[in-house]
């Protein structure tokens, strides 16, 4: 369990921060990146959850908790992706309840026949943020795992989740009257 006592250390004023493991990085570290990176995504997405019905607001709730579990899994480096009583780790499930829930929201929805502009309704406005915030994240996950092992769950679930929050923003502003549609060349002069 976690408890803090004190909220500075003194510890990272070297440019350093402490992983799971004991071991120090650069704050600069790709891994240091992905996990501040998701630590963005979270807060979007807690953001996004103040201005969404109570059902959506729920589930960002659990993405949130998850993005915590997320963030302890890339803070843990090794090659063992099992979880354990002391190591926190991203599980295939975790993925799967994402997947079941864009499902969810994708059966009541039109099939798109252009891209959407991000914005729409304040809600959905928000969670849009959250998504290009959550693929921000991704590419600093997978750019950290292009030069160490990562937990192949923990990338999946970040590419499922800019998936649920896209869906998400569709689901809010066919709700709310329509998404703004991209034209394309719409501003070029004729």
């Amino acid at each position: 369990m976690v408890k803090l006592n004190r909220i500075y250390t003194r510890t990272g004023d070297a440019g350093t921060t402490g992983l799971v493991d004991g071991s120090r990085r650069a704050k600069h570290d790709p891994r240091m990146t992905a996990i501040g990176e998701v630590d963005e995504a979270n807060s979007a997405i807690g953001f996004a959850a103040l201005a969404v019905p109570q059902d959506a607001a729920e589930a960002l709730r659990r993405i949130q908790n998850d993005l915590f579990d997320l963030g302890a899994d890339l803070a843990t480096p090794g090659e063992d992706f099992a979880p354990s009583e002391m190591v926190l780790r991203i599980i295939p499930a975790q993925v799967e309840w994402l997947e079941a829930a864009i499902d969810r929201l994708n059966a009541n929805l039109a099939p798109l026949t252009s891209f959407i502009l991000p914005g729409g309704s304040e809600a959905a406005a928000r969670v849009h943020l959250a998504r290009a915030v959550t693929r921000r994240a991704e590419r600093a996950a997978s750019a950290m795992a292009a030069a160490e092992p990562a937990n192949p769950a923990a990338l999946a679930y970040l590419n499922r989740l800019s998936d649920y929050l896209f869906v998400l923003a569709w689901a809010l502003n066919a709700d709310a009257g329509g998404d703004p549609r991209w034209v394309p060349g719409a501003n070029r002069p004729a």
